[in-house]
């Protein structure tokens, strides 16, 4: 019997719910993988399609997110970044699998949590780690990277316009005084801003994030592992929230890389990993976006591996 999921509720509004679950194509015995477990709004639906002898597995490195684990014993969570899939999947001897989800969007109890440091909306400490057991902060980035590096992770990550600037503008200012609260960055960011406020600010927060995290290395791990674990008509899906995400998940569906071009063997045959099931990206409906304001800005892509 599962727990109520009043904590799910407090702790993130799944995106996408219905569409990603869907996308699935969910067997009832099969092996299922929720990599971003978070509040666990994606896990309670799987387990509704989900018969008796099927298991599904849920990643996630929060230590905040343990409490929302379902009382269920096809259930088990594994608190481990989903870049470590494959190693875990064997120790449990699940491979392969039917179907990995991943929702890559940043919980709203970490967004909403002063302490963690994601938003620009509190002050607090500066930290933005998923996993607090890691030794990197937002607070090391800014204070020990060199200008060229919080140039190039503004520029990249966060495609911050005028990242040369505000990068020097950092480096110079953490000499007086080292970056410590999120007050410190804003000051720095309100000095040397370029258009929209809120954008801007969201660019800055993005990229620094991604680095604190390294959020596009753990997908690119996520997507490379998943053409490996998943069985033949397994399916892939992946919920992004920024282009940059969102771009390396449609080239590694459609290409079996990162980049434009398709992977080719000696012989110059394309190697495809996966049919693409949508064409486009599957987007919030108007009453999603009303109803959750995060939705906006997520894309949902679906694979069959082949």
């Amino acid at each position: 019997m599962m727990k109520e999921d009043k904590s799910e509720v407090h702790y993130h509004i799944s995106v996408l719910l219905h569409e990603s679950i869907n996308g699935l194509a969910i067997k009832p015995n099969g092996i299922y993988i929720d990599a971003t477990f978070g509040g666990g709004g994606h896990s309670k639906e799987i387990l509704k399609q989900l018969g008796d002898e099927a298991k599904l597995f849920g990643f996630d490195n929060d230590e905040d997110a343990v409490k929302n684990a379902p009382d269920d014993n096809r259930f088990t969570l594994i608190q481990a970044n989903f870049r470590e899939l494959k190693r875990f999947l064997r120790l449990h001897d699940a491979l392969p699998v039917d179907g990995i989800l991943a929702d890559l969007g940043v919980s709203s109890w970490q967004f909403d949590t002063a302490e963690r440091g994601f938003s620009y909306r509190f002050d607090g400490p500066l930290d933005m780690r998923m996993n607090r057991l890691s030794e990197k902060t937002a607070a090391h980035v800014l204070n020990e990277y060199s200008a060229k590096q919080l140039q190039k992770m503004f520029s990249e990550y966060g495609e911050v316009r005028n990242s040369k600037t505000l990068a020097n503008a950092i480096f110079d200012s953490r000499t007086q005084k080292e970056f410590e609260t999120i007050a410190d960055l804003l000051s720095i960011c309100e000095a040397n801003k370029t258009g929209e406020n809120h954008k801007y600010l969201a660019q800055v927060f993005q990229a620094i994030r991604i680095e604190v995290n390294d959020e596009l290395g753990a997908l690119k791990s996520l997507l490379e592992q998943s053409a490996e674990v998943l069985a033949s008509g397994g399916r892939l899906a992946v919920i992004t929230f920024h282009s940059l995400e969102d771009r390396l998940v449609k080239n590694y569906m459609k290409h079996g890389s990162f980049g434009d071009e398709p992977v080719k063997d000696f012989f110059g045959n394309i190697e495809k990993k996966f049919k693409v099931i949508t064409k486009k990206p599957v987007e919030a409906s108007e009453k999603e976006q009303k109803e959750n304001s995060r939705s906006r800005s997520a894309k949902l892509r679906v694979a069959e591996k082949i």
